[in-house]
């Protein structure tokens, strides 16, 4: 047995897992489907601890689950205990994070959570992201060990089902890009990335724009209210730190017209209009 012992003032402490976030809801459909993540009936608190590291960056074990309303779940925990007055410990499953997916996009999340604390005898409903009586039903339980009051098994529910991603699956996390480096001379090239976009303050969401040799540009925008993803096109302009592009949504097309900052091409900053609406938008440069 391998468990963690954790004060709460030390649970705050848990820093994020980065390539946690590329584990998005199509490639843990693709690992499943191909057998490359392991399916399991049950998890001991040893095999929990046993399966830690799997990412580079996180001490916990990457978890995954398919709901019982057959969503997609992604959870980083590890074995745990919390300290209770002087002299006694509960073991406990500390869940670090964990994410369910709303449907087949990685934007649109069902729900999500932090530093949840599952003790034995309790249930996780990871559809609803609440911990549950056994009359909701839920998606895992821990159960208490028959013998080691430090030990604990974890057991989905019903008709849902669990998995451990052992080791990094390759391809997943992209490498990272040269940093770009805006010289004196502005290049059309310097477009290309991810952006956090920020539209009047009434939409923002995700713009990644790609530019060829000819200044033109494509891309998408995933919007952050319903995770859906739009078609982007356009071209650099007069000067060259100049640009317009538009987002086309199913009823209207919105243009936008702006300028990258020409000192760093960390953002680009400008009007958008929408059915004969002007009004201002950023986008803010997303390092990988």
């Amino acid at each position: 047995m391998r468990p963690t012992l954790f004060a709460l003032f030390v649970l705050a402490a848990i820093g994020r897992a980065e390539q946690f976030d590329y584990y998005t809801h199509a490639v843990l459909s693709k690992a499943i489907a191909d057998g490359t993540i392991k399916e399991f009936k049950e998890l001991t608190s040893d095999q929990i601890g046993d399966y830690a590291s799997a990412l580079p960056d996180s001490s916990s074990a990457f978890l995954v689950v398919m709901t019982n309303d057959k969503r997609f779940a992604k959870i980083l925990a590890q074995p745990a205990r919390q300290k209770i007055g002087a002299d006694k410990q509960a073991a406990m499953l500390l869940i670090d994070k964990y994410t369910t997916y709303k449907g087949t996009s990685d934007r649109a999340v069902q729900s999500s959570s932090t530093n949840t604390h599952l003790y034995p005898g309790l249930r996780l409903s990871l559809d609803f992201g609440q911990v549950v009586p056994e009359a909701i039903g839920g998606d895992l339980m821990v159960v208490p060990g028959d013998k080691d009051p430090n030990a604990f098994v974890v057991k989905p529910l019903k008709d849902a089902k669990l998995y451990v991603v052992t080791k990094p699956i390759a391809g997943v996390v992209p490498k990272k890009a040269p940093k770009l480096v805006v010289g004196e001379a502005f290049e059309p090239r310097f477009f290309a990335g991810r952006y956090k976009l920020h539209d009047d303050g009434r939409r923002s969401g995700v713009l990644k724009l790609e530019v060829n040799d000819a200044g033109e540009i494509s891309g998408t925008f995933t919007s952050d209210k319903d995770g859906r993803e739009y078609e982007v096109q356009g071209k650099s302009g007069t000067p060259k730190h100049a640009v317009t592009f538009t987002i086309k949504y199913p009823a209207t097309t919105q243009t936008f017209t702006g300028y990258m900052f020409s000192g760093d091409g960390k953002a680009i900053a400008g009007t958008a209009k929408m059915v004969e609406r002007e009004a201002a938008f950023y986008a803010e440069r997303m390092e990988d």
